[in-house]
């Protein structure tokens, strides 16, 4: 789950001795559960291993229902729980230490979870592990019955680098993830648009290709003629400059300054050193919850940098309103929509149908303004699915088809 970017921006602005018990009360807020349940005897043992386990793991297991059943070995433990989907399941032990349970049935896509030994909450050594909440952790699949979307196929395959950099801006190392689709090293003639696409909150550089599954659904979509053969840029949209006091040390209150970093550094970074076409009409911008939060101030800052803008579960207004004030909404930057809809050729929004508040507040409101300003847009909803990754992948897929043509 991704919290608000005026939310995140507001505890990093606070000093560090606020920032810690915030912090923490917001992931329990995201992690803790509200109540504990037993588990169901009534259920379909059909279960296989999760296709996120660890190489040789048998659990986490899966069945047809969206249960997911767990087994760790824990003798001296007095209890051990599944912690997912905002619920504590209770695990029940056998003679040999090794405790058993099972979840209700989940939605489908991609969950964060971990278990709860005597309190302590802790990753599932089963599976493979996933950055987000804040944390490294358990994730588990639910099949999709659109899983052929993000599906690992027999297609052509692009690549994901691992790009660092030194940036002057915030006066750190920083590393960004780079797709690049098949082909690209062979035909070394050929230049390609590309998409700068951001993580939610408490997410990193590694979210798209590891959760989101960018690059197989760019993969897939190219494959079928669906998509224009494109290059993604996955950045860290976490970016701060320090402040330093008269004396030189170091200010509590850092300078969120993504934008300067993506717009100065990166993007001129990656025009130099792959084989972009380096003009706004061939370079898209989007993310995903503070991602689209960002994404949307950037592009309507740097109009002559993009020509595409995707916002997945959210936009620039939060907590969400029932009217925008156009004159004061980003400076007034939606005024002209005739203007707008020459500069902008996709303007793309997404949600999933059971988005918890603010996002179907914001969002609406959003696309009201849009509506009474003359603003064409493209609006998408994910059926049954809440602020997670199968949203995100599904608003990429959709989104990815319009790039570019």
């Amino acid at each position: 789950m991704c919290l608000p970017f005026q939310l995140v921006s507001l505890i990093l602005q606070k000093p560090m001795m606020r920032i810690i018990p915030v912090v923490v009360c917001l992931l329990i807020l995201c992690l803790e559960p509200a109540n504990s349940q037993t588990t169901n005897t009534n259920i379909v043992e059909d279960f296989e291993p999760s296709s996120v386990n660890q190489p040789g793991k048998g659990y986490p297991q899966v069945n047809s229902e969206g249960r997911v059943r767990v087994r760790i070995e824990a003798p001296g433990a007095n209890q051990v729980q599944l912690d997912i989907g905002g619920v504590k399941y209770d695990l029940v032990k056998d003679e040999n230490g090794i405790w058993t349970g099972e979840s209700a049935p989940q939605d489908a896509g991609f969950h964060y979870y971990q278990l709860n030994i005597d309190g302590a909450s802790v990753p599932d050594p089963g599976t493979r592990y996933f950055y987000g909440a804040g944390r490294w952790g358990s994730g588990i699949e639910i099949p999709a019955k659109d899983q052929e979307i993000y599906a690992l196929k027999n297609v052509p395959h692009g690549n994901v680098v691992e790009h660092i950099y030194f940036s002057d801006i915030i006066q750190a190392w920083r590393r960004c993830f780079i797709y690049t689709p098949a082909g690209y090293n062979r035909d070394i003639a050929k230049r390609y648009p590309v998409l700068y696409l951001q993580h939610g909150s408490f997410e990193d550089e590694t979210g798209w290709s590891s959760q989101g599954k960018a690059n197989l659904i760019l993969d897939n979509l190219i494959a079928e003629g669906k998509a224009k053969p494109m290059i993604i840029v996955m950045e860290n949209g976490y970016a701060f400059k320090p402040q330093e006091n008269i004396d030189g040390s170091s200010r509590s209150r850092p300078e969120w300054v993504f934008e300067d970093v993506l717009i100065d550094e990166v993007i001129p970074m990656i025009d130099a050193e792959y084989r972009t076409i380096p003009d706004r009409e061939h370079r898209a911008i989007a993310g995903l919850s503070m991602g689209a939060n960002q994404t949307m101030r950037i592009i309507m800052n740097n109009l002559d940098k993009f020509s595409a803008y995707g916002g997945f579960s959210g936009t620039s207004n939060y907590p969400s309103s029932e009217e925008i004030d156009v004159d004061t909404f980003l400076d007034g930057k939606f005024k002209d929509g005739d203007r707008l809809n020459e500069q902008i050729e996709v303007f793309w929004l997404g949600l999933g149908t059971k988005e918890p508040d603010p996002f179907p507040g914001s969002v609406g409101a959003f696309r009201n303004m849009l509506e009474k300003q003359g603003i064409e847009y493209t609006y998408y909803e994910s059926p049954d699915t809440a602020h997670e990754w199968l949203t995100w992948r599904r608003c990429l897929y959709q989104f990815a088809k319009l790039l570019f043509n």
